[in-house]
């Protein structure tokens, strides 16, 4: 009988170039059935790392997986059945068309694309007017979409999407995500990647992931709702000279750029925060208590360093 963990990592660990780059560090994390799980980390984390682990496309150097209660070494063929997996880079056949893709994919995995259309009815309708058009020939979204559809013909127990709405529009990404939590409730258990912040609160729980060790893990609610400092956005007529003298506050803890403004965590008081800068020659200042994001969390927990082991 399987858990209602889909997903069990325990202290994977994975090097590259004889061990000299250690791209996965003793990362552990499970995920659940009818769960959103993500990795949320930047480019170099190790988020490709764990997919490829995990869909039996690379062996670990130690720790152990399973997905589905098989062992992602031992039982690599079970895995492959039950599995869909959307890489981060388009690659499905470019001289295909959209109906022709479909139609080789479920044929790879004994079925049809009547089947099991439910899955992906929301998905292909928006890519069907243009059925027979290539797959290089698509535009970014589309391909995404594709990409989306050739990963769950088969009915998947489990989908692994690495960074699926990277080079998308936001439209496309609003919409990818919409799909998802439709996709969820059919007893699915989904884990994305993303490098974008934001897309953290789309998913159920989040890993925050940083030079291939695993952060934190929380809903992206409980998260935020944590963080304990107290937390300010800063503004004024130069936001380059303002992020330089806030680097040498000597009350300052933290300080970085966040869209037009900076944000800062700093003791003392706000009227002697506005007096430093003026100081130094900055005028427009503008200083208001803000409420954390993810991103915040990721740049404290940065600095702190890890929560989990």
């Amino acid at each position: 009988m399987i858990s209602t963990d889909y997903i069990n990592v325990e202290n994977l660990t994975k090097t590259y170039e004889k061990g000299s780059v250690l791209a996965v560090n003793n990362v552990s994390f499970n995920v659940r059935k009818n769960e959103i799980f993500g990795l949320i980390g930047p480019d170099g984390a190790g988020k490709t790392s764990i997919f490829r682990m995990l869909t039996t496309l690379l062996l670990p150097d130690s720790g152990s997986a399973t997905v589905l209660g098989f062992d992602a070494v031992k039982d690599f063929r079970e895995i492959r059945k039950q599995v869909g997996y959307m890489p981060g880079r388009f690659s499905l056949y470019q001289d295909l068309s959209i109906e022709e893709n479909l139609k080789f994919y479920a044929a790879l995995f004994g079925t049809t694309i009547e089947e099991n259309f439910h899955l992906i009815r929301d998905i292909y309708v928006q890519i069907e007017p243009f059925k027979k058009r290539r797959a290089g020939q698509l535009s970014g979204g589309m391909k995404q979409k594709l990409a989306l559809c050739c990963a769950l013909i088969h009915k998947p127990r489990v989908l692994f999407l690495d960074e699926p709405t990277t080079g998308i529009d936001p439209v496309s990404r609003k919409e990818l995500w919409e799909m998802l939590r439709k996709l969820k409730s059919e007893d699915i258990a989904i884990l994305a990647s993303t490098p974008y912040m934001d897309e953290a609160l789309q998913c159920d729980r989040i890993g925050l992931i940083k030079n291939g060790e695993i952060m934190t893990i929380d809903t992206p609610q409980h998260l935020v709702e944590s963080f304990d400092k107290p937390l300010y956005a800063v503004s004024a007529d130069n936001i380059y000279h303002l992020l330089q003298a806030l680097e040498k506050y000597p009350q300052r803890v933290n300080s970085y750029a966040f869209g037009e403004t900076a944000h800062v965590i700093f003791n003392g008081s706000e009227m002697e925060l506005a007096d430093y800068l003026k100081e130094n020659n900055l005028k427009n200042v503008k200083i208001e208590k803000t409420n954390p994001t993810v991103e915040d969390c990721f740049i404290d927990l940065s600095v702190l360093g890890s929560t989990v082991s």
